[in-house]
């Protein structure tokens, strides 16, 4: 099959959202470790991950074909088959093993989100959710949120091996095909490319997300940490 370097494949809402979640976890991670004077900024971080992984799983309905999760997720039998495959084929967006590993990254940045709402560091700083949970079950969201991050570190750092296996080994250049969102390869029959990357519904979307954690926030009951 012939091979195209001119394919849209990613979105441009799809390539600001996989540049801003690295920003963001490489943020919560640095302020996380840099003292309770970075505190605030590790809750906007983290914010900003639940709100850009929110936008994620709606625009894997809403957006554009390979943005969509019907077009990348597969079952464990299209998985096997792949597998046990003695040459991969080429595919315009994920491979089955790419969406798993997509899927779990989704997942465990949700969670982290999540939990870091309800969690306290037994010292002096809490989520914004403190207040909605008993001190008992914020304990036992923060060892969560604090497990969830060593398994987190863990599929990142398999994301990024697998990166540079196929850039190195396989000659894909995956990094400057999620900048310029055209990724070289054969498109499959019934693949097509992006032709209109609809940033101005995926701009209302995050707007939305936005307004509505902030109204949440608010209306959180004001609660400090008390241990004794």
């Amino acid at each position: 099959m012939k091979r195209d370097d001119k394919l849209l494949i990613w979105d441009l809402p799809v390539r600001l959202f996989h540049w801003s979640i690295v920003f963001c976890v490489a943020g919560s991670w640095a302020t996380h470790y840099a003292g309770l004077q970075w505190f605030g900024w590790h809750r906007r971080f983290g914010y900003a991950v639940l709100v850009l992984v929110t936008f994620r799983v709606i625009w894997g309905f809403v957006g554009t074909y390979h943005a969509r999760f019907t077009s990348f997720l597969k079952g464990p039998r299209e998985i096997i088959v792949y597998l046990r495959r003695s040459t991969r084929a080429e595919t315009s967006g994920h491979n089955p093993l790419g969406a798993l590993s997509v899927l779990a990254l989704l997942v465990a940045l949700l969670f982290q989100a999540c939990t870091g709402l309800f969690a306290n560091d037994e010292i002096a700083s809490t989520g914004p959710f403190y207040g909605w949970v008993s001190h008992q079950l914020s304990n036992r969201l923060t060892s969560w949120h604090h497990a969830n991050s060593e398994f987190l570190l863990v599929l990142i750092v398999a994301h990024l091996v697998a990166v540079l296996w196929y850039t190195i080994v396989q000659r894909q250049p995956l990094v400057r095909a999620m900048i310029t969102g055209r990724k070289q390869g054969a498109t499959a029959a019934g693949e097509p490319p992006v032709r209109d990357s609809r940033a101005g519904v995926a701009a209302l979307i995050l707007l939305a997300l936005a307004i509505a954690l902030a109204l949440t926030i608010r209306a959180a009951p004001q609660s400090s940490l008390v241990l004794f």
